[in-house]
């Protein structure tokens, strides 16, 4: 089980990650948004994969990682269910959330 404080403490140390708001919700971006806190409620947060990424996480993990209804879902928004997430789950999701919307000149420096 993973905290908002956990989460909030891994997002933010994906390079040049800050934190900030949107529609009333935490959101962590490096330039864009690639995840999100409390959205529908405090039980969750949102990482930005690609389907693809969706699609691998959800099959695995179903406990954990739940499609985003609608558009945004279909577009790889995944909510991540903290109390059933661990800390190594939620670095590797967010990892790959950073990675899908870091500048290219930023991720490529990272490796």
């Amino acid at each position: 089980m993973i905290t908002e404080g956990d989460f909030r403490r891994l997002a933010l140390s994906m390079p040049q990650a800050i934190e900030r708001s949107h529609m009333g919700t935490v959101d962590f971006r490096c330039g864009r948004i690639f995840a999100t806190l409390g959205n529908p409620d405090a039980a969750w947060a949102m990482v930005k994969l690609t389907p693809d990424q969706q699609e691998m996480r959800v099959a695995a993990e179903p406990d954990v990682f739940v499609p985003v209804p609608g558009g945004w879902g279909r577009n790889g928004a995944t909510r991540l269910r903290l109390a059933a997430c661990d800390e190594a789950t939620a670095r590797g999701a967010l990892l790959d959330a950073w990675r899908n919307v870091a500048p290219n000149t930023l991720r490529d420096a990272q490796g």
